[in-house]
């Protein structure tokens, strides 16, 4: 049988290590067992039961566990970048502000910051475990001699439904990505999208969770949000319109307010929350029977509103020493 098929072979000859493996290429380690053999029998049965059987194995070993490594690697340098990511390479300027904006409360910048390098970092490595271990499971099956092309054709076809399937869910997967990777807003922060403003709670590829000043949970998806308006970020400022009694001497209302919002920025426990040196502009509307004149601070993030409100209070008592009269301006 055996000389039945070498005489099929063209290319081989009887005593050859081509004829004994029934290869015009054969193997080193078919070449080798000839060598030593020189048992055409013995060979033919290496070559048919362990030699290409033992290479794709271990071929296949190998796939694997190269995918592993480089897979481990990945992680190990996502964890990295996305943790180096969270924390920022940020000036003395910005942590300080960091530092004010969270002032009382470091566990909360701590786990925005967490919460960053956890989403991006779940994602990134999810992302590269798909890619890297799908090329190894494909290298392996075509090692198999499996056809590729019908299951590739197959898969090319699901994803498109699945794509048309799920617009939305991709949308916000997507708008949540860029978001967590430009730190449009994190947890704390207090944000207005239009059809819900308070401070945010969670933050997730999918959606956005906050809470408003009636305690209302409000869950945004992230494709749905078009604008976003932070309250918390960088710095902020504290706007006040006072209206006084039209007859009132101007110079001397602005010199009150002048001096009130000065002894505020000035005065222990929020001497911290104002930037810069509070500015009186001056008259900003006339309206019926009232002068609206416009005090501004520059504050810490997110500290605007407890600003004014202790400043419309102090200038409350400071008017009652000084006898000014508060008006109400006319409604238009």
């Amino acid at each position: 049988m055996l000389a039945d098929a070498q005489s099929l072979l063209p290319w081989a000859q009887d005593g050859t290590p081509e004829a004994a493996c029934r290869d015009q290429s054969p193997s080193t380690g078919c070449r080798l067992v000839w060598n030593v053999s020189h048992s055409t029998d013995f060979t033919h049965f290496y070559a048919t039961w362990l030699d290409k059987p033992l290479g794709t194995v271990l071929a296949i070993i190998l796939t694997f566990v190269f995918a592993l490594v480089v897979r481990n690697v990945a992680h190990r340098m996502i964890t990295k970048v996305t943790v180096r990511m969270a924390e920022g390479t940020m000036s003395e300027k910005v942590k300080e502000r960091s530092r004010t904006v969270f002032e009382g409360s470091p566990a909360l910048l701590n786990q925005r910051r967490a919460q960053r390098a956890k989403t991006l970092g779940s994602v990134l490595n999810s992302i590269a475990s798909i890619v890297i271990l799908g090329t190894a499971a494909f290298s392996i099956l075509g090692r198999l001699g499996l056809n590729l092309a019908p299951i590739l054709a197959s898969a090319s076809v699901i994803g498109v439904a699945v794509g048309f399937g799920a617009q939305n869910i991709v949308k916000d997967f997507l708008a949540g990505l860029f978001m967590l990777l430009e730190d449009q807003y994190g947890v704390g922060d207090f944000i207005d999208v239009g059809s819900a403003k308070g401070t945010v709670e969670a933050v997730t590829l999918r959606v956005t969770r906050m809470r408003d000043v009636n305690g209302v949970v409000w869950y945004v998806p992230n494709g749905e949000i078009k604008k976003v308006g932070n309250e918390s970020q960088n710095w902020g400022r504290a706007v006040l319109d006072i209206p006084v009694d039209i007859r009132e001497d101007t110079e001397k209302v602005k010199e009150i307010l002048q001096a009130t919002a000065d002894e505020l920025a000035a005065s222990p426990g929020w001497e911290d929350m104002v930037l810069e040196a509070p500015s009186v502009w001056g008259v900003q509307a006339l309206a019926g029977d009232a002068l609206v004149i416009r005090v501004v601070l520059k504050t810490a993030p997110g500290k605007q509103g407890e600003i004014a409100r202790e400043l419309r209070e102090r200038v409350k008592n400071a008017f009652d020493d000084a006898g000014v009269s508060v008006a109400t301006p006319a409604t238009t």
